[in-house]
């Protein structure tokens, strides 16, 4: 086995859905802009709707090619252990029979491992280190002047000439010709991010969120525009009075709001992941948030936290980004073993957000 193309990663999906009828293909609703259609998969032993959700996406930088290896051997090994009756063993990590079986009869867990196909493909095939999708409509349609960074489209302090201090070093770029950071004309102006807000919208007891990325060894928890702080509820991303403050690390005149029960929950599962794949063969992850990375606006995970506090008819959702490994594409020998790591971690992660699912009921209904 290697690295998987993008038709390869599709009929991973379609064969394992075929083959178990506890995985449920999701054809997702808009195609890439290349016309490649996107599809996802549900697991679960219940019926659609009843159960807390665990959503997992990656595949988003078109140059991070394991992340997509990583979902679809995760998806494959549990949906075997569960039909099996077996339990899971990553090197020295080990999960019981009885942990496997109370996942997917527990929660729903979607897997959508290649948001940005095109991406993909054109790293595989002309530019190894490609990281936007292929969209060449904002600027000449030629060499860095294609692509938006769909991990900058999310609806989250999208204006960060405005949001952020102009100190900060936020990571994100207004230029279409930018070869990295391009943040798009205006968040979901791609159809890429629009299937991952569309997965949170037609599965609202999502309660877990986690973005696979590569490379850096950490599991971030929210927030990725400034430092956390649990005392100060008017400091947070909806305030305007706080404009042209976020993003300087150290400093007291703005800190990202997030309630003291929701970070110890945040950083507990994160600290589980973590631990989980120490316990593989001894790598150790960082949990730490994503702001201590570096300042961010328009992610994924920033924004799939902050939907319940836009909007408080949606549930609250505790989201995540995995960085991976020490470099975008191992060699294959080393990428077997990440996924073996990440497998392991994931794994622990609804292994423990299983045991918070009364818990986490009972809070959003409170909310």
């Amino acid at each position: 086995m290697t690295y998987f193309n993008t038709d390869e990663v599709d009929s991973a999906l379609v064969n394992l859905s075929r083959n178990d009828r506890n995985c449920e293909l999701i054809e997702l609703p808009e195609r890439s802009v290349e016309g490649v259609t996107c599809h996802a998969l549900r697991l679960g032993s219940r019926p659609t709707g009843t159960r807390d959700c665990v959503l997992l996406i990656g595949g988003v930088h078109a140059r991070e090619w394991g992340s997509c290896e990583i979902l679809i051997c995760f998806a494959a090994d549990l949906l075997l252990a569960y039909r099996t009756g077996s339990g899971l063993a990553y090197g020295g990590r080990r999960f019981t029979a009885d942990q496997v079986r109370g996942l997917l009869d527990n929660l729903e867990i979607i897997v959508f491992p290649l948001v940005n196909p095109d991406g993909r493909r054109y790293s595989q095939n002309t530019e190894a280190m490609w990281r936007k999708n292929r969209n060449p409509a904002y600027g000449n349609g030629k060499g860095d002047c294609v692509g938006v960074d769909l991990n900058r489209n999310y609806d989250f302090l999208f204006d960060a000439a405005t949001a952020f201090s102009p100190t900060s070093g936020v990571r994100v770029s207004t230029d279409p010709c930018d070869p990295q950071l391009y943040q798009g004309p205006q968040p979901f102006s791609e159809p890429e991010t629009r299937n991952v807000r569309w997965l949170l919208d037609a599965y609202p007891r999502t309660r877990w969120f986690v973005d696979v990325h590569s490379y850096s060894e950490d599991m971030l928890y929210v927030w990725g525009d400034d430092e956390d702080q649990s005392t100060d509820p008017s400091m947070n991303f909806g305030n305007h009075a706080f404009d042209g403050l976020r993003g300087d690390a150290g400093d007291a005149r703005y800190r990202e709001y997030i309630p003291a029960s929701d970070l110890a929950q945040a950083t507990g599962l994160a600290r589980d992941f973590a631990a989980a794949v120490h316990g593989v063969r001894g790598t150790d992850y960082t949990a730490k948030s994503a702001f201590d990375l570096y300042p961010t606006c328009g992610s994924s995970d920033d924004y799939a936290f902050a939907r319940h506090l836009t909007d408080p008819a949606r549930g609250k959702v505790l989201a995540y980004t995995i960085e991976w490994g020490t470099e975008f594409q191992p060699q294959w020998d080393e990428m077997e073993n990440i996924i073996k790591d990440i497998s392991a971690g994931l794994l622990q992660f609804c292994v423990s957000a299983r045991s918070m699912v009364g818990t986490r009921t009972a809070a959003t209904t409170a909310a």
